[in-house]
């Protein structure tokens, strides 16, 4: 496994100066917008954003993302801000990161997708998770070798030894190859599993959480459910993914959580954690949750709309949450209210799971979704738990079984 450490050496403080490139496609607030999420990634990853450079180009140059003269401010601006590295908001060529390393005198250079990948690495808890993320380490890895990773020679140990006139990059592909193949049959092998697993619970409902990262989705699991799921003020804060069994009302249904979308999500590590991904897939219902006080969520939802057509879940019955209304003025939120039930038929609540408001309102519109989508069902205890919930609704009191969080995977 690749080994996973802090972006800091020898407890140096990783001090970056961050750089994107403004095309005509693009609003400069847009730009700006993306280096500030770009910078809410590094902190999550224990660095610190220190300069901020747009340039406003047709496209990224292709030898070296941005222009010789931008290149010699980032390198003077490196010295004053006393930078170690600097990370750019997209994806770089091989021999883009060896031009850009050289122009700045062999400084660090990232790109988003290696930032991300860092941060995943950091972030696994589980055994499927980690082999996700080196699998996508290694993917990403793979063509950027050159002159960058022969290191990696040192690890081959009794893989296999270099032929007559091969080069050691070569033998550092073949390495890595291997190691790619390898971690694919353990994936296969967990997937199965995990399929097997997931059919056995087929008699449940199963609601899934989705959103953009940072929405509250991780708090919004703790207090439907009463566990303790880990929920930061950081992006990617959940990465493996959780499923409780979940008692309202007498009704009970699986709740899931895992891994935020986000914007520029490297298509190979979606690729890879497709299998983590597929408990949501297979869910009945989406709760989608959305960051009401963000700026930009309008934004954010269109990223989380698109990943789910991409997945081909958009069919799927969606309740849709706007969390943190605590943030909003009173005319902020009553204008959002009134614009989304104008524009849209899907079921919506305003809540705020940090301070609790709303939650009531929320629970029984997620019940009456709940109940809908075991009336479709035709196993045998539908009926009696159908009836059950009717006799309490009958009765207008609130019942009080033993509340369950069981961990289910």
């Amino acid at each position: 496994m690749l080994e996973r450490q802090r972006l800091g050496e020898n407890g140096q403080e990783e001090r970056a100066i961050l750089v994107s490139v403004c095309t005509r496609q693009m609003q400069f607030e847009q730009a700006k917008e993306y280096l500030e999420e770009l910078a809410f990634l590094l902190e999550t990853a224990g660095g610190k954003a220190v300069r901020f450079f747009i340039q406003k180009l047709d496209k990224p140059v292709n030898s070296t993302y941005v222009g010789s003269g931008k290149l010699e401010e980032i390198k003077e601006a490196m010295d004053v801000a006393e930078a170690n590295m600097v990370i750019f908001d997209d994806d770089l060529s091989p021999s883009q990161i060896r031009n850009i390393s050289k122009a700045l005198d062999d400084v660090k250079v990232l790109d988003r997708s290696s930032l991300i990948l860092h941060i995943f690495s950091e972030r696994a808890q589980t055994s499927q998770a980690r082999i996700q993320v080196d699998l996508a380490q290694y993917q990403y890895l793979l063509p950027r070798l050159t002159g960058m990773w022969t290191h990696l020679s040192r690890q081959k140990g009794g893989i296999g030894l270099k032929g007559a006139g091969e080069k050691e990059i070569e033998t550092d592909r073949r390495v890595i190859r291997q190691r790619i193949d390898k971690l694919k049959k353990e994936l296969v092998k967990i997937d199965k599993q995990d399929h097997n697993r997931r059919k056995n619970r087929s008699e449940f409902v199963r609601v899934a959480l989705v959103g953009y990262t940072n929405v509250g989705k991780s708090t919004l699991m703790n207090i439907i459910s009463k566990s303790k799921v880990l929920a930061e003020n950081k992006l990617f804060a959940t990465l493996d993914t959780t499923v409780r069994k979940v008692y309202y009302k007498s009704v009970p249904f699986l709740l899931s959580d895992t891994v935020g979308f986000i914007r520029k999500l490297p298509h190979h590590l979606v690729e890879c954690f497709k299998g983590t991904l597929a408990e949501t897939q297979e869910s009945d219902i989406l709760i989608h949750v959305i960051d009401s006080a963000h700026p930009h969520f309008r934004d954010h939802m269109e990223t989380v709309k698109q990943t789910l057509r991409d997945m081909n879940m958009a069919e799927k019955p969606v309740l849709t949450v706007f969390n943190k209304i605590d943030l909003l003025e009173e005319q902020e939120r009553e204008e959002l209210e009134k614009t989304w039930f104008a524009q849209e038929s899907m079921p919506a609540v305003f809540i705020s799971a940090g301070e609790g408001l709303n939650l009531d309102s929320f629970r029984e519109t997620l019940l009456e979704l709940i109940v809908e989508e075991y009336g479709r069902k035709t196993y045998n205890g539908t009926h009696y738990l159908l009836q059950d919930y009717q006799y309490y609704k009958m009765a207008e009191e609130e019942a009080n079984p033993e509340e369950s969080n069981e961990l289910i995977g």
